[in-house]
């Protein structure tokens, strides 16, 4: 039997959920998962899922205990490990950000150079980007690991600002601190350990090539319709499909034909408007699962 491919991800939270999901509908044979559960095998014996936190996952692919892994872009760079970046997601997405208190008369990370006494203390759950961020400004800082609730602690005395992450900056507001500077987007990523092995590299590709299916899949609705078949070309026009429409003839009918096609999601509803104005019926709109192009 070929070695599972071993594939980590977030233990907890709605990421680990939304991933959990692409996955099953991906066609992984998952099945059932109690929530207590940390190792996973697909039901074909072809993957394992290792649930642990997201912070560890580099870890876990570094010391070869994972092969693929679901994290956040931010985690990967903090960890200095050396990573191959598979694929990137449009969800998970965040801001890495300086906030200091709003009070302070700062509005640009250069000037704590001036404006705060040296050497700036900073409170962070990603002290190695903070460690290279300040060092690359030439400024002084002295750098305190915080795992949780790292906005409260200007507002404490802790610090003088903080870099953390944020989606939308309303805790930081709620906090009553700024964002000073920007120093990286994330989002989720799919990276892998550099020495998978070439079998592994054959699942992993087929792996992605079934995620990539689903995501493509999630805004579009396959359309079917009776048309007279003298519209053709004009349904053409305004239902171009993934490249044209599918025309099947329709049984006992000469004057009919059957179309199916691919519509975006957004769409929908000005295709059925147009398909009534030439005469069409008998529509059928169904989701799509996987999209395979």
């Amino acid at each position: 039997m070929d070695e599972m491919l071993r594939i980590a991800l977030p233990n907890k939270g709605r990421l680990s959920q939304k991933i959990y999901e692409l996955l099953d509908k991906a066609g992984l044979n998952l099945g059932s998962k109690d929530e207590r559960c940390l190792k996973l095998d697909t039901l074909d014996n072809k993957f394992q899922l290792i649930f642990v936190r997201a912070a560890d996952i580099p870890n876990f692919l570094d010391s070869n205990v994972a092969d693929i892994g679901f994290t956040g872009r931010d985690i990967v760079v903090e960890k200095e490990i050396k990573l191959d970046i598979i694929k990137e997601f449009n969800f998970g997405k965040c801001d890495m950000v300086v906030a200091l208190p709003e009070e302070l008369e700062i509005n640009d990370a250069t000037e704590l150079k001036e404006k705060i006494k040296q050497p700036v203390r900073v409170a962070t759950s990603f002290p190695n980007i903070a460690k290279s961020y300040f060092k690359k400004l030439g400024i002084e800082a002295k750098i305190s690991e915080i795992m949780g609730a790292v906005e409260i602690t200007p507002s404490l005395g802790f610090c003088d600002c903080v870099i953390d992450i944020t989606s939308t900056g309303t805790t930081l507001k709620s906090n009553r601190l700024k964002i000073i500077d920007k120093i990286l987007s994330s989002s989720t990523v799919l990276c892998s350990r550099c020495d998978l092995e070439p079998e592994k590299q054959l699942k992993l590709r087929s792996l992605i090539r079934a995620i990539d299916s689903v995501i493509d899949a999630q805004s579009k609705k396959y359309l079917m319709a009776h048309i007279p078949k003298n519209k053709i070309e004009d349904v053409k026009k305004f239902l171009p499909g993934l490249s044209s429409p599918t025309v099947m003839p329709l049984y006992e009918s000469e004057d009919k034909v059957v179309i199916h096609v691919v519509v975006d999601e957004d769409k929908i509803y000005d295709a059925i408007d147009n398909l009534k104005q030439i005469g069409g019926g008998g529509i059928l709109i169904l989701s799509v699962n996987q999209m395979v192009k």
